[in-house]
């Protein structure tokens, strides 16, 4: 395998890895940088296949689902 490859696939695991912790850890701004990535996709004018994009990344409604979206330690 080129080197480049490799270099190209441990990059893209390290930006997984990277993700997963952020979304496990920080939920709240992962929630917050979700927001702010539909809200972009979702506006006026933009193309239906990108505002399909952004209808899937938007997080799910605070209260739809009765929690706050936080760090689930209300209980």
């Amino acid at each position: 395998m080129p080197i480049a490859l490799q270099y190209a696939v441990i990059a893209l695991l390290v930006v997984l890895s990277a993700a997963f912790v952020w979304r496990t850890r920080f939920p709240a701004s992962w929630r917050r940088m979700r927001v702010a990535v539909a809200i972009r996709l979702l506006r006026e004018g933009r193309p239906s296949w990108m505002r399909s994009i952004g209808r899937r990344v938007a997080p799910a409604s605070a209260l739809a689902s009765g929690e706050c979206g936080g760090c689930d330690g209300c209980k």
